[in-house]
């Protein structure tokens, strides 16, 4: 807008674009030199990811790209399978553990490494191997804590697995819910889980009488 002819901008290259307000749009480009600069710049970039990727040419970058996305949901799926396995071998050895309070088996303890879906799938064995049972389950990373509470339904009269679940929740600073007989909850403060699991024979023998 502020040149006598548009031939007077040269090459002109659209770098960004996004909105500022509402209605407003706000579009950013560099011309002349500096347009010639950034295509430079870029198709180095472009080129340098070529070789990277052992592309054998440049049209040949956006394919790799995908196919590595692809590659990367499958490692994803198989170590998700892996977790839930490991956990489940795991959940084998913590039945074990279990303590008899009040004429039901009770299980609170953490489970290493597992996620939010090895912890529901190791809940569901335990609950089957052990009959008659309340079991709380937990895992610690990245500064979070991931709980499964879970309740056999001969004890889900007396016992709810979403209260009991927040009860341990609320100790490491989260909450949750869930049915009476599974409940799932996260927390923020995993240095506290194992009082937390502790605490947790107390008050299922306060509901239990």
């Amino acid at each position: 807008t502020h040149v006598g002819r548009t031939g007077d901008i040269g090459l002109f290259k659209v770098v960004s674009e996004g909105g500022v307000a509402a209605g407003v749009r706000r579009i950013e480009a560099v011309t002349g030199e500096g347009a010639i600069a950034h295509i430079q710049t870029q198709d180095a970039l472009l080129r340098e990811l070529s070789a990277t990727l052992k592309a054998q040419s440049l049209d040949d970058v956006a394919g790799k790209i995908a196919a590595m996305q692809d590659g990367v949901k499958t490692l994803e799926k198989e170590l998700a399978r892996l977790k839930a396995k490991l956990a489940a071998s795991a959940g084998d050895e913590l039945a074990a553990q279990a303590q008899d309070i009040g004429g039901a088996k009770l299980l609170a303890a953490e489970l290493e490494g597992a996620d939010a879906a090895a912890l529901r799938e190791t809940l569901d064995k335990l609950k089957d191997k052990l009959k008659s049972a309340i079991i709380v389950l937990a895992s610690r990373g990245d500064g979070k804590v991931q709980l499964a509470a879970g309740v056999t339904a001969d004890l889900t009269g007396k016992v709810k697995a979403g209260e009991l679940v927040n009860f341990v929740a609320g100790q490491v600073g989260g909450k949750g819910g869930g049915k009476p007989d599974m409940a799932m909850a996260g927390g923020s403060e995993p240095a506290k889980l194992p009082e937390a699991l502790a605490s947790v024979a107390g008050w299922v023998g306060g509901k239990l009488g």
